[in-house]
């Protein structure tokens, strides 16, 4: 009873995840305890992404500009809603994904190993692989206990499919009861029916992914898709989704975009900055995850408090909560 109270109350995940399975951590409790160099540099290098990701990129796109979009649709352009969406699409995956680094970085130097919960989403190059990159301890649960438990793909290819929309359509409606996150859900569950139907099509083995100019491509249909689906996500309503819908498609005026990027100079370089920092490619990040642990107690230090110093620079007057705090 100890050991799993131990489980369920362990604070850097508690609130908001990743979502740890008692078959991963229990049997760490039962280990000696130990921190190695190696652990301790990783889990400052993932406290420093987490809190680079949520507390300036984050934050500062989302307090002075994504949140006076999505407030009310009308009253901008198409070219600034779409480029409202652009920024949601980065203010949610580096709110959540530096959450979760948070937590990794502090279990680590705790001791504990947490998963992966984030693997770059946004490089996937199909809606299969976004979700297999997309919060990886949820997309894992839905599997095991929603599409697994409804026959998965043990019983023909119609049920399959049927499987894959309902299971997003309870993960939608699991976020909140309303008809944009059922939207949302269905969205994403008939696109990964569709996919799953067009490799049954075309031959393509489970697993197995395009490469050069198909990939590319598949990178900016699958990117633009999520982005697409984001809008019913962010939006109060679904009135707000479909005024935004309206203004990108039949109110964009591209001619206002360099007074926009003028305006909001700051914000648009913040986010050429994220999405750069979210395409490098992993050997580079590993690379600098080695240059942090190879840091000394000192250096580590120094690299955190300039961190923090920063963040005292670019943060707003009122707290900003966690996105998934809300779910």
């Amino acid at each position: 009873m100890l050991d799993y109270a131990f489980y369920v109350s362990f604070f850097p995940q508690l609130v908001a995840g990743p979502i740890v399975r008692a078959r991963d951590f229990l049997p760490q409790i039962h280990r000696p305890l130990f921190v190695s160099k190696e652990m301790f540099g990783r889990g400052v290098y993932f406290i420093i992404c987490g809190l680079f990701k949520r507390a300036v990129i984050s934050d500062y796109i989302s307090v002075n500009f994504v949140e006076r979009i999505f407030a009310n649709p009308t009253l901008y352009s198409g070219v600034e809603n779409l480029m409202g969406l652009y920024g949601y699409a980065l203010q949610i995956y580096c709110d959540f994904s530096g959450y979760s680094d948070m937590a990794i970085g502090i279990a680590l130097l705790l001791g504990y190993h947490f998963n992966i919960n984030f693997d770059s989403p946004y490089k996937s190059a199909s809606i299969t692989e976004f979700w297999r990159r997309w919060h990886i301890s949820l997309s894992s649960w839905l599997k095991d206990y929603l599409y697994i438990s409804l026959g998965g793909n043990r019983k023909g290819k119609f049920r399959q499919y049927l499987n894959l929309i309902i299971t997003m359509f309870l993960g939608g409606l699991w976020h909140g009861a309303s008809w944009n996150f059922v939207v949302w859900g269905m969205f994403h569950g008939l696109a990964l029916a569709f996919h799953k139907a067009w490799m049954s099509i075309t031959g393509r083995k489970k697993g197995e992914q395009s490469k050069g100019i198909k990939r590319f491509f598949g990178v900016i249909i699958t990117f633009h898709f999520v982005c697409f689906c984001w809008i019913f996500f962010r939006n109060t309503s679904f009135q707000n989704s479909m005024d935004m819908i309206e203004q990108i498609t039949t109110n964009f005026h591209p001619e206002v975009f360099m007074q926009l990027v003028d305006g909001y100079w700051r914000v648009f370089a913040l986010m050429l900055l994220g999405f750069i920092l979210h395409f490098t490619p992993v050997k580079w990040e590993n690379g600098l995850a080695n240059g942090i642990i190879r840091l000394p107690f000192l250096g580590k230090v120094l690299v955190l408090v300039a961190l923090i110093y920063l963040v005292i620079q670019v943060k707003s007057s009122e707290i900003q909560p966690f996105i998934y705090f809300q779910f």
